[in-house]
């Protein structure tokens, strides 16, 4: 009888030793792919999940949204401007299945994908569309990305170019740039100014040409603004056709 519980004994060890290998607990966020004898049989989780040793496999796949920086890349713009360019992609796996059969290293792939798009997309811009545009150029890598990560359950949800670094021979170039189209839109503006400035001399001028008195009477309100400036002595002509009808009027009160 001792001897029968001394040999049951290492079996009922075993027999607990299989039953906790074979409980696993996985988290809200976790999913865990179940391969029965190598062959997929489904995905489980979260919760109290029962795999059973040397039958079953699991793989966990974590669904929250994973944050991947892009390293530098070396980046050709249109113009031919050499820029470096890092990134940030942002993205969760939405099919743990796919994420595990459909490609060895997901986050690899995801990875070095994101590198070879964003030099292709950047590479299709000018530097100047490149500092302009980047929710654009956010937007068309986003959209590639997502599309082509589709196949491995992975959903790409947002792409933020992070830095354009220029060399210093190009900052300078661009400081010039920017320096002469400041230039440019002040003589722009000062031209426009003259441009109006000379429309309303003009129409003032007509104005007065059509009407004799109010000629007269802006040249005397002239002579009045000036004549209150003691500082100076000012000579200024008088039109003949004015002298004479002040004569006129001069000879018409002494005949009265």
């Amino acid at each position: 009888m001792i001897d029968l519980q001394f040999g049951l004994a290492p079996l009922f060890l075993l027999l607990i030793f299989l039953v906790v290998a074979s409980i696993k607990i996985l988290r809200e966020y976790e999913r865990g792919v179940i391969f029965l004898l190598g062959r997929f049989w489904k995905v489980k989780g979260p919760g109290l999940v029962i795999v059973i040793p040397g039958i079953q496999q699991m793989v966990k796949v974590d669904l929250r949204v994973v944050t991947m920086d892009v390293p530098s890349q070396d980046v050709i713009s249109r113009d031919n401007v050499s820029v470096k360019v890092n990134a940030i992609v942002f993205f969760r796996v939405v099919d743990p299945e796919k994420a595990i059969i459909q490609v060895e290293n997901f986050l690899m792939a995801t990875s070095q994908l994101a590198q070879t798009t964003l030099r292709a997309v950047l590479g299709k811009h000018e530097l100047d569309e490149m500092l302009a545009e980047r929710e654009r150029l956010n937007l068309d890598v986003q959209q590639i990305l997502d599309a082509q990560t589709d196949s491995w359950g992975i959903k790409v949800a947002n792409v933020e170019i992070k830095h354009i670094d220029l060399n210093e021979s190009m900052v300078r170039a661009i400081a010039r740039q920017a320096e002469a189209e400041r230039e440019r839109r002040a003589k722009v503006i000062h031209a426009e100014g003259e441009k109006q400035a000379a429309q309303s001399l003009l129409e003032a001028a007509q104005m007065l040409s059509r009407e004799p008195a109010a000629m007269q009477l802006r040249y005397l309100q002239t002579l009045t603004q000036v004549a209150g400036d003691k500082s100076s002595t000012l000579v200024f002509p008088v039109p003949v056709d004015l002298l004479g009808k002040l004569m006129r009027q001069d000879g018409g009160h002494a005949r009265e």
